[in-house]
């Protein structure tokens, strides 16, 4: 079913700009995540000495990572579907079917939004351990970096994700009731 549910996000427009964006941020992030991995072996196994900042800060960036772009996963047909049913209904029934299953998704990501915007301003005066020793080992100075910003993304991504399945509906419908009931596509090897 998910070839069939892709949306066209050419690269014109809104989407276009969006996709543009997020590719530019996942680039900058791995580059970040590669960069850091690599001065910490280098710094473990050829200077005898490790950065003791450098697993966290590659964890945080991953989690970054993960929920700002499931979303795209998601929009992309990347998700793990068993299309067996979908393939044999109508353009109909299989937008019927799709929006039966993603309506408890919506409901259950909706909750991930609210409570996971609870659960990170509840945390808001920790401080991120990491970025604070490599602020102040350059600065001398505590950075302040409140952990909120790595248990926001819980919320970000989940509204993100929220945004690419309602945005995937929208265009399934418009698929579904654009033409005329047409006829069950015939099984594969017939």
């Amino acid at each position: 079913m998910q070839d069939q549910t892709r949306i066209d996000t050419s690269r014109r427009g809104a989407l276009g700009w969006y996709n543009r964006i997020l590719d530019t941020i996942a680039a900058v992030l791995m580059g970040a995540i590669v960069v850091v991995m690599v001065v910490q072996v280098f710094a473990r196994y050829v200077l005898n000495d490790s950065l003791i900042w450098a697993e966290e800060l590659c964890r945080y960036l991953l989690i970054w990572i993960t929920f700002l772009f499931i979303g795209i996963a998601f929009e992309r047909g990347e998700f793990i579907a068993i299309d067996v049913l979908p393939n044999a209904l109508t353009p109909r029934r299989r937008f019927l079917l799709k929006l039966v299953v993603t309506v408890p998704v919506l409901i259950f990501l909706w909750l991930m939004v609210t409570n996971g915007y609870v659960h990170a301003t509840r945390f808001s005066g920790q401080m991120i351990p990491a970025i604070d020793f490599i602020w102040t080992s350059l600065t001398g100075a505590s950075a302040k970096a409140p952990i909120v910003w790595v248990y926001i993304s819980v919320p970000i991504g989940s509204a993100l994700l929220i945004v690419h399945m309602l945005v995937s509906l929208f265009f399934d419908a418009k698929k579904a009731f654009a033409g005329a009931n047409e006829a069950a596509p015939a099984p594969d090897g017939a």
